[in-house]
């Protein structure tokens, strides 16, 4: 796409000045609009026709039309290919007019967005079109942000704002952003930020969104900047009134469009297929033209002669030579009928056909969203049956990006299980009786829980499960947004984060307020404070966070959550029985796909407390290796802790996620993901939707620093999938590249289907890095495409389209890319097929996309359904057509030779006209529009049916020659038949019948019939409209070749109609249907029983299929897929899972995004006097007579005490540790 109107050099570094565009734009920036479109008005024709001839067709079509005009080589009329022609390119037109047409609409509800921008001392609107370089911004409190701009201040203390970079990154956490002292200092005063004139160099454009380098110059002070002080084009401005900034890169140059990618032109594997085709058959129409040629200089150098008399040559023929040659041009253009323009008009139709079953597919509507589906492309709908490769993002494409809390161990005990009358453990869903939480005016009503049990034991007090939730509502930095209505907000960096806050908000422990130095809690309606001394801050490398706070009694307690490999070790030795329990309910948490926390608490004393402040204060002022002096400090006191329990957090998939990408994998279908969460996440979520599975033989972790690191890592992989004894001491591993270098494709097949068991790999943003470099990137690819599942986390998306990319030239795969955001585009550009899902992070991969719906599960369907009829219905089409048009064309090759090769043609001009237009072309739409050879449910439940797609079976070059063979044998009867035939034959009257009239309508009449018997046989699913098409046609072929050769439109038109009273007075003769019968019997019957003998001695995949649905049908109904989760048998995995960030404690302590706190209390004063009580009455609701609950109340009840009765957990007898997987910076 063309980002950018200008061509610029590049830049070696930005220069440019606040609030000076005269000073800026002699260093010609880019302006804020982008261009994705393609056309403007102006270059619209020229370009679109340019384009148009590019492809092979339209310029062999144009090149015979030159040739048509030609009189002395012209055997038919010029309207016979222009009018085609026009037809074809006009359609095209349109519909790339049409597609250019929303991509201007587009442009420009993005280019008309308004921005408030400081011009003339004051603010006034823009559009974001009208934003320049230097340009001072203001941005308010939930907007997109317009540009890549430096922060020169906000509403929140000390120049910090918030932005979410979901549109960037995938991710829905919060992060903070700080502006520089010196600029923060100017507030909203307009007056000063209109004097500012700092100078910004900085780095030139590029696509490294987590990396900036510059300086700012003023007033004679030269202060550094780098990422945190940015706020990126594409992200949204969250809890923040407002904010200025300084516009630094613009529309094209900012970092969101640099990873964009350029749109690609899309062809389907058929398509470029075709053009070879094209250009093969035009080969062998110049060698048939050549022979007929050169038999016609023989001809009338031998036999010719004599009749020079009375069929002279023309003036311009001088010689036997040159009428050969001119009768060569002749032949080119009669026997051109072999690719009929035809062929891609109906292409055309047959694609916009399937796009619009694709839209009307109310299987694919998303009724939550009223979103359905779309085929944004018609031209891409044969290559969803072709796909070997997904790569899919995953927050928001595989994940609601919703978190819950689904369960929870507390002193040896798991709650959020709930249990049948039988004491059957059964799966939480919407039908089961949730807790009621009414009386907790504070309660969040979107949390559901279905364990009653757990309420009831915060009632009667236990001091575990208090301890366990007052630690998930201090241990935390989240913030609370005041809401006018009264209602109360949570703001958490993290949505985990935020679930375990809201869990204890509901379980009685609300979280209320906090200051730099206080946390309060309403504890089942009494508010409590707490004195907040030191939070130990979240980090990669640590996997915990730790608060030491004071209580109203002054004692002093730290609460720690973290990863159990961690909370483990530092555990005090009398909690190794319930450390011993707990780690098996993390295993099943893990299991099931659970993202677990540990929880431990400590008491503290305060001299010990004291001098643990002064030791943390003293690391704190370090200026060499401040971070590991502060992680020793951390770890002094975050020892002897005692465990309080787990967290099970349900990162809560899409519907039928694990369902579909099962089925995926039955149809040989691999999926990557890509994604740029954090590796524990995206590792978590391959487990919970069965990518990743504890039966697998190895997860390899890639986390190498280096690309030395990087390289060992893969060969270590690559050993342990090979086996060591399979061919390392040959030197196989260390020549693997080399011969990957000749053909990685095959070398990367044969290691493939060499593998025993499965295996996955993980690798991170940084070593993927290293492993994309050109002397390592074959070894990548080829141990990726030797595992299962391939996970990629903490990847750019430039990244992302690299690594498709690689796939699709190495492999020469067909690739699918999915996505729901802006991180996304860039990959589903460069893929063959790009999807987008209409998610909750904008509409930009939507727009990118080629096809879009509101679910991943639908994904499925348009691959194994939709795409797998496409490619069937499109491969039948081109057989066929090639098989009826060689079978038509040839005849005029053999008529040669008894014609003195004069390029006479056997059939009259107008059937000629006809033939693809109206005799034979809506019974072949038809078959390419509806055929199926499975219904649609047989296709999702027999995923192997996809297999043939992949592999190219139904057509490539071995069935053209086939089908090419086939038309050739036909036309051969057609011909040969008749004319042997009436060589002999009498009519009635006792007159001849070897006419070349006669034999024209005997040749016509049975062509129509046999390739129409042949439409009959190739069509597998017949409908009404197919049943008219075929047989109609037939009939409208006797209709009108009995209404031209009538004597009426002879007596009009006598010179276009010659062929008067031929139907008549030859198809009333029974010797002619005789030979219509002999030549339609000898050409379908070997086909018939060829293809009876081959279902029978080598049935194909559907032939199979076929006979197991008609045994199925006399049983019972095809059994849909159903997955249950798999549960471990023997090792041990953690599920340690936390989307938590570093820096947002040191905020929190330092008061630096504090803006006030009365708002907050003033707000929790007034819930808690309807609150306050609302434990006193769960207890005297709990002490209700039975004889006044509800049946719902009594279920809940029948739920409840059902679950106390935990079933006995096996001892494990594998107890070794799982993968531990090293963390990403």
């Amino acid at each position: 796409m063309n980002l950018c109107e200008e061509n610029r050099p590049p830049e070696e570094e930005r220069r440019l000045r606040a609030n000076d565009r005269e000073y800026n734009e002699k260093f010609q920036y880019a302006h804020n609009r982008i261009k994705t479109s393609k056309y403007n008005v102006v270059s619209f024709l020229p370009v679109n026709l340019f384009e148009q001839f590019q492809r092979v067709a339209n310029a062999y079509f144009l090149f015979l039309l030159i040739l048509q005009l030609i009189p002395q080589i012209s055997s038919l009329s010029w309207f016979t290919t222009i009018v085609p022609l026009v037809l074809v390119l006009t359609i095209t037109a349109v519909k790339d007019a049409s597609d250019d047409l929303f991509r201007h609409r587009s442009d420009n509800q993005v280019n008309n967005r308004q921005s408030q921008v400081l011009i003339n001392n004051k603010v006034q609107k823009e559009k974001w079109m009208n934003v320049r370089v230097g340009d001072i911004i203001k941005m308010e409190d939930n907007q997109f942000v317009a540009a890549d701009l430096l922060l020169l201040s906000s509403s929140e203390p000390h120049g910090l704002c918030y932005i979410e970079t979901a549109e960037l990154d995938g991710e829905t956490n919060l992060k903070a952003r700080q502006a520089l002292p010196i600029t923060s200092e100017l507030g909203d005063n307009i007056c000063l930020l209109a004097q500012f004139n700092g100078e910004v160099v900085c780095e030139p454009p590029n696509n490294k969104l987590d990396r900036f380098a510059g300086s700012l110059h003023w007033n004679g002070d030269s202060l550094p900047l780098d990422n945190e002080s940015m706020l990126l084009r594409g992200c949204v401005l969250r809890n923040t009134d407002w904010c200025f900034g300084l516009v630094l890169f613009a529309g094209p140059d900012t970092k969101l469009m640099q990873n964009s990618g350029r749109t690609k032109f899309k062809r389907t594997s058929i398509d470029r297929l075709m053009n070879t085709l094209v250009l093969w058959i035009f080969g062998f129409l110049v060698c048939m033209g050549s022979i007929l040629g050169l038999g016609n200089a023989v001809w009338e150098s031998i036999t010719g002669y004599y009749f020079q008399v009375y069929m002279p040559w023309e003036r311009s023929v001088d010689s036997a030579v040159f009428s050969g040659f001119l009768t060569f041009w002749s032949y080119v253009i009669i026997l051109n009928t072999v690719v009929p323009i035809s062929l891609y008009v109906s292409v055309e139709v047959i694609r916009l056909g399937h796009s619009y079953f694709i839209n009307w597919d109310r299987k694919m509507y998303y009724a939550k969203r009223d979103t359905p589906a779309e085929a944004r492309t018609t031209t891409l709908n044969e290559e969803l049956g072709q796909i070997e490769y997904i790569f899919s993002d995953k927050t928001g494409t595989l994940t609601q990006n919703i978190m819950t809390f689904n369960k929870c161990s507390i002193n040896c005990r798991i709650y959020g299980e709930v249990f049948d009358v039988n004491g059957h453990k059964i799966e939480s869903n919407e039908k089961l009786v949730p807790v009621d939480f009414s009386t907790n005016l504070l309660a969040d009503a979107g949390f559901l829980f279905y364990d009653h049990s757990l309420l009831e034991v915060v009632r009667r007090g236990e001091r575990p499960v208090h301890e366990f939730f007052r630690l998930l509502s201090l241990c935390h930095t989240v913030m609370i947004e005041d809401k006018a209505k009264g209602g109360l907000q949570y703001q958490a960096q993290s949505p985990d984060e935020g679930a375990l806050v809201t869990a204890a908000r509901n379980f009685g422990f609300v979280f209320q307020a906090r200051t730099p130095e206080t946390i309060s809690v309403q504890e089942l309606g009494e508010t409590c404070t707490y004195r907040l001394l030191a939070i130990l801050d979240f980090n990669n490398y640590r996997k915990r966070m730790s608060v030491i706070v004071r209580n109203a009694e002054g004692k002093l307690k730290l609460y720690c959550k973290g990863a159990d490999s961690v909370i483990f070790e530092r555990l005090h030795p009398c909690c190794q029985h319930m450390m011993n329990i707990t780690a098996d309910h993390l295993s099943e948490f893990a299991t099931e796909g659970l993202r677990t926390l540990c929880l431990a608490s400590r008491d503290l004393d305060d001299d010990m407390v004291s001098e643990w402040l002064l030791r943390l204060r003293k690391a704190g002022m370090a200026l060499e290796g401040r971070e590991a002096e502060l992680a020793t400090v951390y770890n002094e006191i975050e020892q002897d802790m005692i465990l309080l329990g787990a967290t099970a957090i349900e990162d809560k998939l899409q519907e039928a996620v694990p369902e579909t990408i099962a089925k995926l994998a039955m149809a040989n279908i691999k999926l990557w993901v890509l994604t740029g969460d954090k590796q524990e996440t995206a590792v978590n979520i391959g487990y919970s939707c069965n990518m990743l599975t504890d039966d697998m033989s190895e997860v390899f972790v890639v986390s190498g620093s280096s690309v030395q690191d990087v390289r060992e890592e893969l060969r270590h992989a690559k050993l342990r999938i090979l086996g060591c004894g399979k061919g390392a001491g040959n030197g196989f591993l260390y020549t693997a590249t080399k011969d990957l270098v000749k053909d990685p494709g095959m070398m990367t097949t044969m290691l493939e289907h060499s593998v025993e068991g499965e295996y996955a790999i993980v690798i991170n943003g940084h070593s993927l890095a290293h492993a994309l470099e050109a002397d390592l990137e074959l070894e990548f690819l080829e141990v990726a495409c030797l595992c299962k599942a391939v996970i990629c986390c903490r990847v750019t998306p430039l990244q992302k389209a690299q690594v498709v990319e690689l796939v699709k030239t190495c492999k020469k795969a067909v690739t699918l890319a999915i996505g729901d955001g802006a991180n996304d585009v860039s990959m589903i550009k460069t893929s063959h097929i790009g999807v987008g899902i209409s998610g909750q992070e904008g509409m930009q991969a939507v727009l990118a996309s080629d096809y879009t719906f509101g679910q991943f599960r639908f994904l499925q369907r348009l691959l194994l359904v939709h795409g797998r009829w496409s490619y069937l219905r499109m491969c039948k089409f081109l057989c066929y057509f090639f098989y009826k048009n060689f079978a038509f064309t040839l005849v005029h090759f053999w008529f040669g030779f008894f014609c003195g090769f004069s390029a006479q043609t056997v059939y009259d001009q107008w059937f000629i006209t006809l033939f693809n237009i109206c005799y034979t072309s809506l019974p072949v739409l038809a078959m390419g529009v509806f055929d199926q050879d499975v219904s649609d449910q047989w296709s999702m439940d027999c995923p192997k049916l996809y297999e043939p797609g992949q592999l190219n079976l139904l057509f490539n070059k071995r069935e053209f020659f086939i089908c090419i063979a086939q038309g050739i044998y036909t036309s051969i009867v057609i011909f040969f038949v008749p004319y042997a035939a009436f060589v002999e034959a009498m009519r009635d009257d006792g007159t001849g019948l070897s006419d070349h009239q006669s034999l024209a309508v005997t040749v016509s009449t049975s062509l129509i019939i046999v390739v129409s018997l042949q439409m009959g046989l190739d069509t597998g699913y017949w409908t009404a409209i197919n049943h008219f098409f075929i047989w109609g046609s037939v009939a409208v072929y006797f209709a009108i070749m009995f209404a031209m050769y009538s004597a009426g439109l002879y007596s009009i038109f006598p010179s276009q109609f010659q062929f008067i009273g031929t139907a008549r007075n030859t198809l009333n003769q029974p010797a002619v249907w005789l030979v219509i019968f002999l030549t339609t019997v000898i050409c379908v019957v070997p086909i018939v029983a060829f293809r009876f003998l081959k279902a029978e001695l080598r049935p194909s995949l559907t032939d199979r299929e076929h006979y197991a649905m008609r045994r199925q049908r006399r049983k019972q109904k095809p059994q849909t897929l159903r997955l249950h989760r798999v549960h471990r048998t023997g090792s041990r995995r953690s599920g340690y899972a936390f989307a938590h960030q570093e820096g947002f404690g040191e905020l929190i302590t330092s008061g630096k995004n504090m803006r006030g706190f009365h708002s907050a209390s003033a707000l929790f004063s007034r819930a808690a006097q309807g609150s306050a009580s609302w434990f006193e009455a769960l207890g005297k609701r709990g002490r209700t007579p039975d004889a006044t609950k509800t049946p719902e109340a009594k279920a809940g009840q029948t739920l409840t005490e059902s679950s106390t009765l935990e079933p006995p957990i096996p001892p494990e007898e594998d107890e070794q540790e799982g993968i531990v997987y090293s963390p990403s910076v």
